[in-house]
């Protein structure tokens, strides 16, 4: 392999240590394979509620190994989910808990979705945030330039 090869292996991992580096300290946990774990299970469950060219799309601007991470399992015949409700996809994040229970799963899908607001193009998050139900979108937080933005849309 050469080595340019290597160099964008390496950079995809370090972009991947950058993304979980960052959750975690958002969400004070010093635990980095927990915060792995959940960015994993959120991405899967957000994967999951979207349309195929939604999910496509959001994919496309995950780093390359947390794009494959985002694909793993993935079964485009079965989506989106018949129940979409908000209990139901922090049902979803629960179930990747069950041996070691969130304390505010909806906190913890709220850090992520920040996570993503802030390493997303601000056009593809207003995507994503339309094509969820209202309850689940609410927990999805918009900043205040975003938000101008999407009223302004």
């Amino acid at each position: 392999m050469s080595a340019v090869g290597l160099e964008s292996i390496e950079h995809t991992v370090q972009l991947t240590h950058v993304w979980i580096n960052d959750l975690d300290a958002r969400l004070h946990w010093n635990n980095k394979a927990r915060s792995y774990r959940l960015l994993r299970c959120t991405l899967h469950a957000l994967r999951d509620w979207l349309q195929v060219d939604e999910a496509v799309n959001l994919a496309a601007q995950l780093p390359t190994l947390l794009r494959g991470v985002y694909y793993e399992q993935w079964r485009p015949a079965t989506v989106p989910v018949k129940h979409r409700a908000k209990a139901d996809f922090i049902g979803r994040v629960d179930v990747a808990f069950r041996n070691d229970p969130l304390p505010d799963t909806e906190f913890a899908v709220m850090a992520v979705f920040a996570l993503l607001s802030e390493k997303v193009t601000g056009g593809e998050i207003a995507d994503v945030r339309q094509a969820l139900p209202a309850d689940l979108r609410a927990l999805w937080p918009v900043s205040s330039q975003r938000a101008r933005t999407e009223i302004a849309v």
